[in-house]
């Protein structure tokens, strides 16, 4: 099963927080297959700082990108409409949902609100 990182979870580790560090080494020693919904890497991607991107470059490289395609985006928006209302759910959170009810998958997330369908595996990342 593929495991889904959000983006929060991702900038905490860059950040040095513990738990995230811990929860990686877990994935590296249980060989999780990680991926990243496309626009969960946009976030990271476009708001570092000029002195992080060694580090963040070198942490996104354990990972593979998983597509946005026209079928996830129809999935996403009709998650946004139906979520967005009650629980808040940006068009990121409903990409990456629509991902991995389309591919199969786990989300690991700080935010875990903004995933309440039930089609989908959500564990808090810590």
């Amino acid at each position: 099963m593929r495991t889904y990182v959000d983006s929060d979870v991702l900038i905490w580790h860059l950040r040095g927080e513990r738990k995230a560090i811990s929860l990686f080494r877990r994935f590296s020693a249980e060989g999780a297959d990680l991926w990243l919904g496309a626009l969960q890497r946009v976030e990271v991607v476009f708001f570092m700082r000029a002195s992080e991107r060694e580090a963040t470059m070198h942490l996104l490289s354990k990972f593979k990108t998983a597509p946005v395609t026209a079928d996830v985006v129809d999935k996403a928006g009709a998650l946004f409409q139906e979520w967005n209302p009650s629980h808040g759910i940006d068009v990121n959170d409903a990409i990456l949902a629509a991902t991995a009810m389309h591919t199969g998958g786990r989300i690991y997330t700080l935010n875990t609100k903004h995933y309440p369908m039930q089609d989908i595996a959500v564990v808090r990342a810590w």
